[in-house]
């Protein structure tokens, strides 16, 4: 573990709480190198992964951590819950379903594996930017943390109250073998499909190969497979000859409207494959359209949506709004103080800054389904890099099955978006 660089406050009281001196002042290396190998390291055929990431991916993994106060963790747990209850009333699936596609308006069962809870730290607590259905980085954050070495003792209270790592990656498999039964009962879950587009040209294709693994160890059978390559036959959904059960979507096509994708969507429409995450959750949770009605204290209201959980939810969700020709020229002089997204989409791409928005761009935002949000600039964190102090943002992603909280992990970045290109960057744990 590196020390402090010279010059550097030394990791103690400061003024603000424990964790805000922590993450201005403490400038560990938390992150093990060998313990981390130890983790990375599948099977024999992949006994070199902890080495191609280091050289393909150098900014995937953080060498610190990120410190939460047991009070920012409890709101974030808090709007979880309120969105929780408000996604189970009858009258907001109503609602959303409404600009929904019709693929998503079929409902098997599965709740929605590895679900994202993303938030910015700021001035007055947590607040939830987005909802993802794919969120990536739950087993490779899993390594990590098992990977992690003690940092600044004295000042966190009760390390006893950190979730363990090594419980992670069952809870992870019982979350999947629960999905399965949501919609086979007890039938023999026998082979999963790990999908995307070209898995192997995915920024976070380490960790398909760490989920293999787990269904491996649990006695499952799995496989990565390229979407395209699924084919829908004889009622079921095959890949190179093998009956597949459940597919783990990690899919950015989340209606699969593409045509590579009709095998996949045929078998989800006809049930024949179990499908998490699948179009119906993305519809009821990760549709951007879905925050105005999460900030729409009228709409709530009508609903009968309790007081409490409507304070929770405005308290913690930045205003939303819809981007229509009647409010633009509104939302265009208020830009400076707003963040632009697209309804569907996914990793920060279409986004953009208000203060940063050309006239071109707005013309082309109010020709496609966007939403404005009050932007709720990252809380920041103190990082060594080549020996220099800087700060990097923060963004902190709740891992979410069923509305429990599996996991809390951080990604550090510099710029717009968490781009894994920033020395020091990348994912973090997060110690509370």
């Amino acid at each position: 573990m590196a020390t402090d660089s010279p010059g550097t406050p030394p990791c103690g009281p400061a003024s603000g709480s424990v964790a805000e001196t922590l993450n201005r002042f403490c400038f560990c290396r938390t992150v093990d190198q060998h313990l981390l190998r130890e983790q990375l390291l599948s099977e024999e055929q992949d006994a070199d992964l902890h080495e191609e990431i280091l050289a393909t991916r150098p900014h995937l993994f953080s060498s610190t951590a990120v410190f939460l106060s047991q009070r920012h963790a409890n709101a974030m747990h808090a709007l979880i819950d309120a969105v929780e209850q408000v996604v189970a009333t009858p009258a907001y699936q109503q609602h959303v379903m409404g600009w929904a596609r019709p693929v998503a308006r079929q409902r098997f069962g599965p709740l929605g594996a590895c679900m994202g809870y993303d938030f910015h730290l700021g001035p007055d607590g947590p607040q939830l930017i987005e909802i993802n259905t794919n969120a990536g980085g739950a087993w490779l954050n899993a390594a990590l943390a098992r990977a992690q070495t003690p940092c600044c003792a004295n000042l966190l209270k009760d390390p006893a109250r950190e979730p363990s790592p090594y419980t992670l990656e069952d809870r992870l498999f019982v979350m999947f073998r629960d999905e399965w039964a949501l919609q086979r009962g007890n039938a023999s879950l026998e082979t999963v499909a790990i999908v995307d587009d070209s898995p192997t040209e995915q920024y976070l294709y380490p960790e398909f190969g760490l989920a293999a693994r787990m269904f491996r160890r649990h006695g499952v059978r799995a496989v990565i497979a390229d979407a395209g390559s699924l084919q829908y036959a004889e009622g079921k959904l095959w890949h190179e000859g093998t009956p597949i059960d459940l597919v783990y979507n990690r899919l950015t096509d989340f209606t699969l409207e593409s045509g590579e994708h009709a095998s996949l969507r045929h078998a989800y429409e006809a049930g024949a494959v179990v499908m998490t995450p699948n179009p119906h959750t993305y519809a009821l949770y990760a549709d951007k359209r879905n925050l105005t009605v999460l900030t729409d204290q009228e709409l709530l209201r009508q609903w009968q949506i309790p007081e409490p959980t409507i304070t929770t939810l405005l308290s913690g969700i930045p205003r939303t709004v819809a981007v229509t020709a009647e409010n633009a020229d509104a939302l265009w002089q208020q830009r400076r103080h707003l963040f632009f997204k697209p309804a569907s989409g996914y990793g920060s791409k279409a986004t953009y800054r208000g203060d940063k928005l050309t006239k071109r761009v707005w013309r082309e935002i109010l020709q496609n389904p966007y939403v404005a949000q009050s932007r709720i600039p990252p809380s920041e964190r103190g990082v060594l890099v080549d020996g220099e102090q800087t700060t990097l943002k923060v963004d902190l992603r709740n891992y979410v099955y069923a509305g429990d909280v599996q996991l809390i992990a951080a990604r550090l970045y510099q710029g717009q978006t968490t781009n894994f290109r920033t020395p020091g960057g990348g994912f973090a744990s997060v110690f509370t």
